[in-house]
């Protein structure tokens, strides 16, 4: 195991920013919501206008469950605010007609664990048949702290979390990002950055839980405008 793989609370792009970042967005702290709009324009829009932006809905787990094989998702392409509403229109129809909710073939925890379980094992690792099912034993094989980290925070989006904010860096199939993780009363979603030196020229990954796009939907309409005219 590598802990090159993933960091956690770490001080990220937001640091560049706000002298806390970690109190930036608590419900007391003053000019919260100019520190929401900030993050907004410098993390999502940015990207959005330079094509570098991809939206993830995810969806599958309740009940408590969390089996990888169970979280399904579904990207689109970020470019603007309209993009943002066809997402939301197709899972607003999917309900509607009572027809599976829009998800991709490629399963984003499944797939990628299969396979490190199966190299560390052919490695000549001692894994037991059970530990795909136990993701706080998966960083005892190369890669799975990593894939940890992305679970626990797709587990989060759908459960929810008692921190307001967080930080991470976490290797992911785009490369090293920082993992911007928000828990406001307007709604729940994840950022996923390229480290400073990279963040102009690659890609970022906006990720939410299908329950949120009505709320982030209202989030980004009320927030990114502001920015249009400075």
């Amino acid at each position: 195991m590598s802990h090159n793989e993933a960091k956690e609370h770490i001080s990220g792009r937001l640091n560049e920013l706000f002298a806390d970042p970690y109190q930036a967005f608590e419900n007391d702290t003053d000019e919260r919501q100019l520190h929401i709009r900030i993050m907004l324009h410098m993390l999502l829009a940015r990207p959005m206008t330079r094509g570098q932006m991809t939206l993830r809905v995810i969806h599958g787990w309740e009940n408590g469950g969390f089996e990888p094989d169970d979280l399904q998702h579904v990207d689109y392409t970020l470019s603007d605010v309209s993009d943002f509403k066809r997402a939301v229109q197709d899972f607003e129809d999917a309900s509607k007609h009572n027809t599976p909710l829009p998800a991709d073939q490629t399963a984003i925890l499944a797939a990628p664990l299969a396979d490190a379980i199966a190299e560390a094992k052919a490695e000549g690792q001692d894994l037991t048949n059970g530990i795909r099912h136990t993701p706080a034993r998966w960083p005892a094989f190369e890669g799975g702290l990593a894939l940890y980290t992305l679970f626990k925070m797709y587990h989060r989006l759908i459960y929810g979390e008692d921190d307001t904010y967080r930080c991470s860096q976490c290797m992911t199939p785009l490369g090293l990002r920082e993992i911007h993780e928000f828990h406001l009363e307007e709604g729940e979603f994840a950022l996923l950055v390229p480290p400073a030196q990279d963040f102009m020229n690659e890609h970022s990954l906006l990720v939410l839980h299908e329950s949120q796009l009505g709320p982030i939907e209202q989030l980004l309409e009320e927030s990114l405008p502001l920015f249009d005219n400075f």
